[in-house]
């Protein structure tokens, strides 16, 4: 597959809650995606720490991506989804920046499993999620 790192992006700016949320992708291949998001004030709870919905939209976005990288890319391979998630916050971050990287555990015929970390800029490791993905089959315009 021939991963184009601009293609991808633009493919997935049509996420608007992640495009929204301020996320990014930084890095799309194959055996790894890094998406990142800058923390601001938008991304806060009340107690001042990053709100969870915050950090599991950027670990969301990481795992779609990964996911769906071959249609992204323009091959015909039809949407995935993910069909579950389990996320364990692990500690606040300290940094400005949080940084999703995804992997494939698991890459089976319509079910495959995605583990995603997300750290600080500080390299400081504040969530791991797990992800099943389902793939449909459906085809989408791009």
């Amino acid at each position: 597959m021939n991963i184009d790192l601009e293609t991808v992006r633009n493919y997935f700016s049509k996420d608007h809650f992640a495009v929204n949320a301020g996320t990014v992708i930084d890095a799309a291949a194959e055996d790894c995606v890094q998406c990142s998001m800058e923390i601001t004030p938008n991304h806060l709870n009340i107690g001042g720490g990053v709100q969870g919905g915050a950090i599991f939209t950027l670990a969301e976005l990481a795992f779609a991506v990964h996911c769906n990288l071959p249609l992204a890319c323009g091959e015909d391979t039809g949407l995935t989804v993910g069909q579950s998630c389990n996320i364990t916050f692990l500690r606040g971050a300290k940094g400005k920046r949080l940084i999703a990287k995804s992997i494939c555990l698991l890459k089976g015929g319509s079910i495959s499993v995605y583990r995603i970390s997300v750290e600080d800029d500080l390299g400081i490791i504040i969530a791991e999620m797990y992800g099943n993905a389902y793939a449909t089959g459906r085809k989408i315009s791009g």
